[in-house]
């Protein structure tokens, strides 16, 4: 089992142009503007951040990351930030665009996915390609908050012993819901540490924590895919292999095939609810990172304890 790692990997912070200090605040705005495209990554940042600097999410709560568009004014804010943070991994396929164009430009960007230890999907439908969900590992979270920490640091005006400060706080929360998750899921027996999702979003997870993916009604990495009959009798074959009585669908989506793959297994199966891919608005379960592992945690353990 891999431990929490907490020194920094500079050589994946991708700064581009003469240094991080190469673009001026958007018209009307003082200080540091940091521009972050997910808002996962974004509630990490803003932790991080603290009142140190002006931080702009552009993914809205209940988004798809890989479909979400943004607006001309964003865009622009993307032209001017002092800083960009990106998920990268082929994750932000409706915004790459407008991140090729920004790199290009000048603008210093951070890709969250090359400062992490990056695997590869498990599924035969996504060989070859790299998986961007590692936000579902908490540790691989410390090491972007590492790289974070150095590129803020980085920036003309910002108080850089408050970004300290505030990322040796947020660290120590990383590790306290490392272990959160390590006890909740040491309680599942070995034999029932099986994940069906509907998207493949867990396999850092799976890594971490020592389950097995059993499969995903969508096939490869992105929601864009839509499943076919063949898949669907693949994955009810695995499931009836498995043994498997629980599945987990997305919150972020409707859950109709996931309905119909518990209906094809001819089994009884519990479909639970999870939050992954995107945080939701306040009140709604998982407005934060943190607290939307947890919410995660939770619902994993008791869907597959006796």
């Amino acid at each position: 089992m891999r431990m929490l790692r907490t020194g920094a990997l500079l050589a994946g912070i991708a700064l581009i142009g003469a240094g991080v200090t190469g673009c001026a605040a958007p018209a009307g705005t003082d200080g540091p503007q940091i521009v972050v495209t997910t808002n996962i990554l974004g509630d990490v940042v803003e932790n991080v951040v603290g009142d140190a600097a002006e931080v702009t999410v552009l993914m809205k709560p209940n988004a798809d990351p890989h479909s979400f568009e943004i607006s001309a004014q964003e865009a622009a804010q993307m032209d001017g930030a002092d800083l960009l943070v990106t998920n990268g991994l082929g994750l932000e396929e409706g915004l790459q665009q407008h991140i090729d164009r920004t790199e290009a430009a000048g603008v210093p960007t951070l890709v969250a996915g090359d400062v992490i230890d990056v695997l590869p999907y498990t599924s035969e439908d996504a060989a070859g390609a790299d998986d961007p969900h590692f936000w579902t590992d908490p540790a691989r979270m410390v090491d972007v908050v590492d790289a974070l920490e150095d590129a803020l640091a980085g920036i003309d005006g910002i108080d850089v012993e408050q970004i300290r400060d505030n990322a040796d706080v947020y660290r120590g929360e990383l590790a306290e819901l490392d272990e959160e998750m390590s006890a909740a899921f040491d309680a599942i027996p070995a034999d029932r540490r099986a994940l069906v999702t509907n998207h493949h979003v867990f396999g850092y997870l799976a890594d971490r924590f020592d389950f097995r993916l059993v499969g995903a009604v969508i096939p490869g990495g992105t929601t864009l895919a839509a499943p076919s009959a063949a898949d669907l009798r693949d994955l009810t074959d695995a499931i009836d292999e498995a043994g498997v009585r629980t599945i987990f669908a997305e919150s972020s989506q409707p859950d109709r095939l996931i309905q119909v793959l518990a209906s094809e297994a001819g089994v009884e199966v519990e479909v639970v609810e999870l939050f992954t891919e995107s945080l939701t608005a306040p009140g709604e379960g998982a407005d934060t990172y943190l607290t939307m592992m947890r919410a995660n945690t939770e619902r994993i353990a008791d869907g597959l304890n006796p």
